[in-house]
């Protein structure tokens, strides 16, 4: 698997909620700061109707989709780069994850004590982004100085990264996250030296807009959310807007029938969890290969530029090194020839060498020989 994505936010924005529709577990959810204190791990499958289609055309003893790994990640709190709450412990959490769901209270309730007193969502990320920055800027900073010293010493290479590491320390020091340095080559050896900092405002972001029940049923946004929505524009990012708690109700529904019917008299076409599942992916850059036969039809997760040969390494790592090469169907064919043989009759069925970079829907044989 390898993918996951970390849920943060401030305490009580609706995180652990999210996460329980997701995973359908029993996470507590409780009405106080730092419920969660160890991270939730929740292994989700990504819904593709194209594993169904597979499966039908070519019957096997089980069927496995592809899956994300989320991580519920507790709440942060003003001052958590400096180890207020339980700062530094949930900071290490969120840098072991590869990209990030930033759950934002949209929703006013009485009920459901907010930290800061009131609702303010561009408030709310901005205390989170400032602690992640103040973080990366401590870590950038302390980089900084041993590759100066690394570049008095002659240190090959060393000049480039210092220059590099300049440019983010000021990029840090003027709140703007890490990943807004977009004219830099993120595959370049200096990139590669400063990455093993493991930013945290690097990774990519998913402003997830958690709504009321009233007005996600009613199809409207709050005002508050349109702050969200230009502040995620000023960065680059997205924002999905959801409704945790209708979401997790959904999910304790026994069957699928009984899910569509929920969501018909809500006046949903789909459900807000497939949507966040499908932007977690998007999010990552990821997509999806398959591989078909009477013991499994599969869906395999990978990066988008990956080869033949790597693709084929996520299976096993024997096949990688023993790759020869990999016979591809793309989806599409497939669905028209509905049989492997007929893809070969009409020549839809390629054999591929090791450089070949999949796509997304191949179906993949692979030929190896260790």
């Amino acid at each position: 698997m390898g993918f996951s994505c970390g849920i943060i936010g401030l305490p009580n924005v609706g995180k652990s909620t999210l996460f329980n529709a997701l995973t359908r577990a029993s996470v507590p959810a409780a009405n106080y700061p730092f419920c969660t204190i160890d991270p939730n791990v929740g292994v989700v499958p990504v819904s593709d109707a194209r594993l169904a289609k597979l499966a039908e055309l070519v019957p096997t003893e089980r069927v496995v989709p592809t899956v994300m790994e989320f991580v519920d990640i507790a709440g942060l709190v003003k001052g958590a780069s400096q180890g207020e709450g339980l700062g530094n412990q949930f900071l290490q959490h969120i840098a072991e994850v590869e990209a990030v769901a930033h759950v934002v209270r949209c929703f006013e309730d009485d009920q459901v004590i907010h930290v800061s007193g009131t609702v303010d969502p561009k408030r709310d990320i901005e205390i989170i982004q400032t602690e992640l920055i103040l973080k990366d800027l401590s870590a950038a900073t302390s980089a900084l100085r041993r590759w100066q010293k690394n570049a008095k010493s002659g240190e090959k290479g060393a000049a480039a990264v210092v220059a590099l590491l300049e440019r983010l320390v000021a990029t840090l020091d003027a709140g703007q996250p890490a990943r807004s340095l977009k004219d830099i080559d993120r595959t370049s050896a200096e990139w590669v030296a400063i990455r093993s900092l493991n930013l945290l405002t690097d990774k990519p972001v998913l402003y997830v807009a958690n709504l009321s029940e009233q007005e996600a049923s009613a199809g409207r946004e709050p005002k508050v959310l349109a702050s969200v929505r230009e502040l995620a524009k000023a960065e680059g990012a997205q924002v999905m807007p959801i409704c945790a708690a209708i979401e997790e109700q959904i999910a304790r529904l026994d069957t699928e029938q009984e899910r569509a019917e929920f969501l018909a008299a809500l006046g949903l076409s789909e459900s807000g969890l497939d949507r966040f599942i499908r932007a977690g992916y998007t999010l990552l850059n990821l997509m999806t290969f398959f591989t078909v036969g009477p013991k499994e039809d599969r869906a395999w997760t990978i990066r988008r530029g990956t080869t033949a040969q790597q693709a084929a390494g996520v299976i096993h790592s024997d096949m990688e090194r023993g790759f020869i090469r990999a016979e591809v169907i793309g989806y599409e064919d497939f669905l028209a020839c509905r049989t492997e043989a007929a893809a070969r009759e009409q020549g839809k069925l390629r054999l591929e060498g090791k450089e070949y970079l999949v796509r997304d829907g191949d179906l993949m044989h692979f030929r190896f020989s260790v």
